[in-house]
């Protein structure tokens, strides 16, 4: 996530961002995306969910959860219903 307010600026869609709680380089970066975000006014949601690594979502590596896999699933079609339906 690279912190280029101008770049940031060109975003038009609402915004939902799943985070691992142990993802030291997404991590690091994402303050200043953060601070990008609204400074540009857009519309976002983050999510971290805690005790995962990067990639949790991935059935097919031992970093997967299911719980936070499943959460963060029903959480962006949820945001696909509200903002695309």
């Amino acid at each position: 996530m690279a912190a280029d307010t101008a770049s940031v600026a060109n975003i038009k869609a609402p915004l939902v961002c799943h985070l691992a709680e142990h993802d030291e380089r997404i991590n690091a970066t994402y303050p200043a995306f953060e601070a990008a975000l609204k400074i540009a006014e857009v519309d976002y949601q983050v999510h971290t969910y805690p005790g995962t690594q990067h990639g949790f979502h991935n059935d097919s590596t031992p970093r997967y959860n299911e719980a936070a896999a499943k959460l963060s699933w029903e959480r962006t079609l949820a945001h696909f219903k509200k903002h695309l339906a």
